[in-house]
């Protein structure tokens, strides 16, 4: 690699895609992010490390790893090196997760009413009525606009040519979101000029259309909007 103290003993694993080097150089989308680490000392980066770890801790941002019986509050796994997804591949998977979550919901709404996907015998029926998540209460129940999964999350993965794969969906409560919003503040606290120097896009509006959806979503905007609360097992 280039003359920098923080990469001299960086190595590239064969058949394992490598965000940030090609294997004889940087990537164009971290060439920004490389040249900045130039200025950083090994011992500053260990510092940013810590200071996210300790904004993770001090602001709650943890989940909790049961162990013998006993609760334990761990921070969520942080890297201070951020992963850079160009507008190019970003596009490709918006589109590709939006066909996807369309094909869900009309999956969700034909289970839950003609079921035509298991009498044409392409999923067995004892597939579905032997999970636990099957709420048997709303069959044949009409759900505005036939969509059964307002916010969900995509588990990605990606593979050794740098293709992009589905490892599962979360269609209840993707709490997940909560940590992507909050690993943003925290590079932006760590690398103050680093995400407006490369113009990443924001998502600090995504808890807006969020909290707007509910209220009008039965076809006519209420003017006091409830909210439901619900079992543990239906989030």
């Amino acid at each position: 690699m280039e003359a920098n103290p923080l990469l001299s003993s960086y190595t590239h694993e064969s058949r394992v895609w490598d965000e940030m080097f090609t294997g004889t150089d940087v990537r164009s989308s971290y060439r920004q992010f490389v040249d900045a680490l130039r200025g950083i000392q090994a011992a500053e980066m260990t510092h940013k490390d810590e200071l996210a770890k300790k904004l993770f801790m001090s602001q709650g941002i943890t989940f909790t790893v049961y162990s013998s019986g006993e609760g334990i509050e761990k921070i969520f796994p942080f890297d201070i090196v951020p992963r850079i997804i160009e507008a190019s591949e970003w596009n490709l998977i918006e589109r590709g997760i939006k066909q996807r979550l369309k094909a869900l919901n009309i999956f969700l709404k034909d289970i839950y009413s003609n079921q035509f996907i298991i009498r044409d015998g392409l999923i067995p029926a004892k597939l579905i009525y032997s999970c636990p998540n099957f709420t048997r209460p709303m069959m044949n129940v009409p759900v505005p606009h036939d969509i059964y999964t307002h916010i969900t999350g995509i588990d990605l993965i990606r593979d050794h040519d740098g293709s992009f794969y589905v490892l599962e969906d979360n269609l209840r409560t993707p709490s997940g979101v909560s940590y992507m919003l909050e690993n943003r503040s925290i590079t932006y606290r760590i690398f103050p000029d680093l995400i407006r120097k490369n113009k990443v896009l924001p998502g600090k509006r995504l808890p807006r259309p969020a909290d707007e959806k509910p209220d009008g979503f039965g076809g006519q905007a209420a003017e006091q909007p409830h909210r439901c609360v619900t079992h543990a097992r239906y989030l």
